[in-house]
This record gives structure tokens, C-alpha cells and sequence, in this order.
């Protein structure tokens, strides 16, 4: 087993980082199967997968998001701590933390427009960081 640390800053306020680029270097040297598990601390971010296009990216995602669980309503959350971020750890906890991906002769088994990304729903910049462990 192998662990790293990658660590991204964000713009927050749905912000989506693609991490293929940094988890395709890291796995380059890898000979054998393996598999990859991601997690970001923190309850306001979540990683999943998608394809990071623009449309996606930077309109339909957010806009789909504010709909489910809008910025702009009363969340409890933010009466208790005097916030503004309760849609923020709603939006998280529905995409969730962690993710797992299968590697195979050093690559990624994601499909051919699929990536791996990290997405920030505070509602400030923040410095996030993915704990990646290599399970051989």
C-alpha cells in the first residue's frame, strides 16, 4: 500500500477541479493491477467522475445542483453556526467523499471521456486536499 497528497486550490461556490492529469502521473510507473482510493477531507467537497467539458463543467452541473439544493433558502445549518454554507455540506454528502478507480498497466480504468474530479461547494476559496491510497 502507497499513499500521497494532492492538493488543489479552489475558487469555491461549485468550483471543479479535474484530477486526471496529476492521478495519470502518479500511476504512470505502475506494473501491476491496483486500485486507487481518493478521499477529501472536509464536509463542504465531494469527488466523483465525469466529462469535463465546458457545458458540463461550468452550466449544467452547477445548474442541476442549485435547483436540487439551492443557494438561496433557509438551511438550519447556517442559523446554528451564523453561515452561509448549508447548501454547501448538502451538496457534498449527496456526492459523497470518496472514490475508488481500478488501475491497470499504469492507467487509469476510467472510461474514454470519463474523469476523475474534485468538486468545492463552499462558498469561498479553500485549499482542499485528496488522500490517495494505492491498494496492490
Amino acid at each position: 500500500m502507497k499513499r500521497f497528497t494532492i492538493t488543489v486550490s479552489t475558487a469555491g461556490n461549485t468550483h471543479i477541479v479535474n484530477l486526471n492529469p496529476e492521478l495519470a502521473s502518479r500511476v504512470r510507473e505502475m506494473k501491476d493491477d491496483a486500485l486507487l482510493h481518493l478521499f477529501v477531507g472536509g464536509s463542504t467537497a465531494a469527488l466523483t467522475t465525469l466529462e469535463y467539458e465546458p457545458g458540463l463543467v461550468k452550466h449544467d452541473l452547477p445548474e442541476l445542483l442549485q435547483r436540487i439544493v439551492p443557494d438561496n433558502v433557509h438551511y438550519d445549518h447556517e442559523a446554528t453556526w451564523n453561515d452561509d454554507n448549508g447548501h454547501s455540506h448538502i451538496r457534498a454528502a449527496l456526492l459523497g467523499p470518496g472514490l475508488t478507480i481500478p488501475i491497470s498497466g499504469g492507467k487509469l480504468l476510467t472510461g474514454e471521456y470519463q474523469q476523475v474530479v474534485l468538486i468545492d461547494f463552499d462558498t469561498r476559496p479553500r485549499k482542499r486536499s485528496i488522500i490517495c491510497t494505492l491498494i496492490t
